[in-house]
């Protein structure tokens, strides 16, 4: 019984050992493949890609229905920030100690327009 659990685990390595070791490539020489350009030229981590390209001109005109109706509730969440997220902020401010208000809160309310 130990012999063929032995082998049958030996069977299992070999199995698995084996399987990841294959490449998934078609038999085609790098040369006969396709070239496939990037997305884009910058780098994802070049600071200044934004000033150079408009991503707004590569995206689709009407590019999703919910957008319209971002649109729409927009006017009516900076209502609500306005009217009881700000005067929330502003109480919470008054008593830090009591409320856990911390410095990381006072920089996000800070940066507000």
């Amino acid at each position: 019984m130990r012999a063929r659990t032995c082998i049958m685990g030996l069977m299992m390595v070999t199995i698995l050992a084996t399987g990841c070791s294959t490449t998934n490539q078609s038999g085609m020489a790098s040369a006969e493949q396709e070239y496939v350009p990037p997305t884009s030229i910058y780098n994802i981590l070049d600071s200044t890609a934004m000033i150079y390209s408009d991503p707004s001109a590569g995206s689709p005109i009407n590019d999703n229905p919910l957008r319209w109706l971002g649109f729409m509730l927009h006017p009516i969440g900076q209502a609500l920030d306005y009217a009881v997220n700000r005067p929330i902020y502003k109480l919470a401010s008054m008593f830090p100690y009591a409320t856990g208000y911390t410095q990381e809160d006072a920089m996000v309310d800070a940066q507000r327009r």
